[in-house]
């Protein structure tokens, strides 16, 4: 009999093709392959050449992460995909992929919300999540904060999201005005390393008495760098001194509103997930507030934190330890909508 305890997560809402396997809990096994030096010639994401890939690289990423957990394809029990949101394109090729895959095995399927399984990604290193926490959502295309009470039971609460630019989107934006290569996040990270974060104190985004107390937007940061890039300017100033600048008010901005929400809902547990949880910058000042605060910090490892097929197998585990009813046969790939439940619901 088929083991049900056991998950697979397939992951496409990108550039990255990611399976997992999870059962209760324990990440068993997972692989990922990535497009993205297709992508650095355009500077950003090409969505056909995202779908071309995932195609290419489905199979064979199924094969290794299946031998990296040792595992044979009659004792996967479940099957759990992005459905979104993300890329059309992209996430067409692993909803057909999971639904296939589901089909064949004769096992249940589970169309989850992208950014509900970054948050459950913390669960596989640190166990459940407390009854109530603040998950903090830095990525590509999403800055967030969610007041998180059961990830597959409850609905989740949006307190805030980003007006415009996302904090990753600011990233690779600003790494280009600075001549970095794509992707923008690790660049800046790298070049900050040598550079002086207190060299130019750009304003903190929304930061402002009448401005909404945990809202973003960062489109006016990348506009403030890129006048100070356009002007005249200090010569002492180098290209590390503007990014490590840059990326301590990004990581200044996230973790001050990421702590206030703490404060402002009662919650001492606050959770950092996606791309830009992975910056060295972020992480450490962080921990740094969190410690001052006497707020417990969970942050995943940093292979976690981009986008994986171990995450999405998390939430799936969630869900079918719930007990939750397999979406159904007409599942299909949306490529935006809201986070309110980790199951996305039919239209």
């Amino acid at each position: 009999m088929t083991d049900v305890t056991i998950v697979m997560g397939i992951e496409t809402s990108c550039d990255e093709t990611g399976v997992g396997f999870v059962r209760d809990g324990v990440l068993l096994g997972d692989a990922l392959a990535s497009s993205i030096d297709e992508h650095v010639l355009f500077g950003g994401v090409v969505p056909e050449i995202a779908a071309r890939a995932h195609v290419q690289a489905m199979v064979p990423t199924m094969r290794t992460a299946l031998e990296d957990a040792g595992l044979e394809w009659h004792q996967v029990g479940a099957v759990a995909v992005t459905a979104g949101p993300g890329l059309a394109t992209a996430l067409h090729v692993g909803v057909a992929a999971a639904k296939a895959t589901a089909l064949a095995l004769g096992v249940p399927l589970y169309g989850v919300h992208h950014l509900a399984g970054h948050a459950a990604a913390d669960t596989l290193v640190h166990g459940p999540l407390p009854e109530r926490s603040i998950v903090l959502i830095v990525s590509g295309g999403h800055t967030s904060l969610l007041a998180v009470d059961d990830l597959v039971r409850t609905p989740i609460v949006h307190l805030s999201d980003t007006l415009d630019d996302a904090a990753g989107e600011a990233f690779d934006k600003v790494a280009r005005l600075l001549g970095l290569p794509y992707p923008g996040g690790p660049s800046i990270d790298r070049v900050s390393a040598d550079g002086d974060p207190t060299a130019i104190r750009f304003t903190r985004p929304l930061m402002g008495q009448r401005d909404p107390a945990l809202g973003f937007s960062f489109s006016g940061l990348k506009s403030a760098v890129a006048r100070y890039v356009a002007a005249p300017r200090d010569p002492g100033v180098s290209v590390a001194d503007i990014a490590a600048s840059f990326q301590e008010c990004v990581a200044d901005t996230v973790v001050t509103k990421a702590i206030r929400a703490c404060r402002q809902e009662g919650v001492d547990t606050l959770v950092i997930v996606g791309g830009v949880a992975a910056n060295s910058r972020v992480r450490s000042l962080a921990e740094q507030r969190c410690a001052e605060a006497g707020i417990e910090l969970r942050v995943p490892p940093m292979r976690l934190c981009t986008d994986n097929g171990a995450m999405i197998a998390a939430i799936g585990d969630l869900l079918v330890r719930d007990g939750a009813r397999p979406s159904v046969p007409e599942l299909g790939a949306r490529s935006s909508v809201p986070l309110e439940l980790a199951q996305l619901q039919p239209l």
